[in-house]
């Protein structure tokens, strides 16, 4: 069963009062001139940095850039340095809503490597939770270093079981020189299922929710498997955190948002440039640009966090332009407005 934002709100108790999912509401809403355009859908995107940790001056700075709140790097901190940051960013107003943990190693073939990772994301729970973060970031594993033949991002059409989410095929048609891939795949995909049935409770624990992002590791590689991958543990405490930049070159990044729907916990905000259209559903040749210098289409995206009824944080991943503009770009996208660069 499918579990919405407000039954998310009625079972994770553990989490602040006053939050949606995905950041929702903070009673905070900083009205910078140049930086809030007029607003063009019902559901509302929150402006967040990606940093270290804050400090009085830079907290002033991001408020008075337009940002809200901030998604932290540094996880594997002290808990009481954790909490220092957290009053920190209290005594102005700021969010530190959401915890950066990086790439996990959940099917190492090393048990002990496998167990360290384990081990190391609960730590992980216990600094977001001093910083007050909701939620603790991380992709699960990856796949592929030139091991085995794999298929071109824009050409998977994965077929999976939905009871198991094992892979039975990645493309169409003959499979035969992707059956060490294949194999790979299920097995670090049974791994994780693993991993998350034992980390799925203390992330309850600690009221923080763990946000899945795909990022590059030849694993749940379409909408559709991704998306059955966050509800096959039909949990709150475990959400998919999307990436346009991330998924571009496999297909349409609206598909990914409109798959994940209620599944959908945050978003980054970065670029990436196709080159050559490839595939059926608009994946294809390219490279990571700038986010206004960006093939996707940003108001397609728009449109479809509007149609799913996301209401969250949007932490802008990019370095290079002012934090002003960063907080503009993140308004003109909340608007629509932003400008995708065409073909």
């Amino acid at each position: 069963m499918k579990t919405t934002r407000r039954e998310f709100l009625a079972t994770a108790g553990a989490v602040s009062a006053g939050l949606a999912l995905g950041g929702g509401a903070i009673g905070l809403r900083t009205a910078q001139a140049g930086n809030t355009p007029t607003k063009a859908y019902k559901t509302q995107l929150y402006k967040s940095k990606i940093d270290i940790a804050p400090t009085d001056e830079l907290c002033e700075h991001w408020l008075a850039a337009g940002f809200e709140g901030l998604e932290l790097k540094a996880w594997k901190v002290p808990v009481e340095e954790a909490r220092k940051s957290r009053q920190i960013a209290d005594k102005h107003g700021f969010r530190l809503h959401s915890v950066m943990r990086g790439r996990a190693l959940f099917n190492h073939k090393d048990e002990s490597i496998r167990r360290r990772s384990i081990e190391d994301t609960k730590h992980g729970f216990l600094t977001s939770a001093a910083y007050g973060a909701e939620t603790l970031l991380f992709v699960p594993c990856s796949i592929g270093d030139g091991a085995f033949a794999m298929p071109d991002p824009w050409d998977y059409e994965v077929d999976f079981d939905p009871a198991t989410l094992m892979v039975k095929s990645v493309v169409p048609g003959d499979n035969s020189k992707y059956v060490d891939y294949i194999a790979r795949y299920n097995e670090s995909t049974a791994m994780s299922i693993q991993a998350f049935e034992e980390l799925i409770p203390i992330a309850a624990k600690e009221g923080v929710i763990m946000g899945i992002e795909h990022v590059l590791n030849n694993l749940w590689c379409t909408p559709e498997h991704f998306a059955a991958f966050i509800r096959y543990f039909n949990t709150p405490w475990l959400l998919g955190y999307f990436d346009a930049a991330n998924n571009a070159k496999y297909s349409k990044p609206e598909l990914w948002v409109r798959a994940l729907g209620h599944s959908l916990v945050k978003l980054h905000l970065k670029g990436y440039k196709i080159t050559q259209e490839r595939g059926k559903r608009g994946g294809g040749e390219g490279d990571w640009s700038k986010v206004d210098e960006s093939t996707i289409d940003w108001k397609a995206i728009r449109d479809a966090l509007e149609d799913v009824n996301f209401n969250g944080w949007v932490s802008i991943e990019e370095r290079g332009q002012t934090d002003e503009r960063y907080a503009q770009i993140i308004g003109e996208f909340d608007a629509g407005t932003l400008v995708n660069k065409r073909l």
